[in-house]
């Protein structure tokens, strides 16, 4: 049986929290900011946790994370 590996690009996006959950930086971050409210972009910034419906597939992507 081939060995499993981790997938790169989602580790170097996605880290994995202590209850198994996934934490990962916001999209609309990188321009056209003209477009957005104060509060968009101040609750854009940092991390934010990933919806459920798509943590089982990054469970197999991140197998040892």
């Amino acid at each position: 049986m081939p060995k499993m590996k981790t997938n790169r690009a989602a580790a170097k996006r996605f880290k994995k929290t202590a209850k198994g959950g996934f934490k990962s930086g916001n999209a609309f971050t990188s321009h056209r900011f003209h477009g957005k409210t104060k509060k968009q972009r101040r609750q854009l910034r940092g991390t934010s946790m990933m919806d459920h419906t798509n943590v089982k597939r990054y469970k197999k992507m991140l197998p040892f994370n």
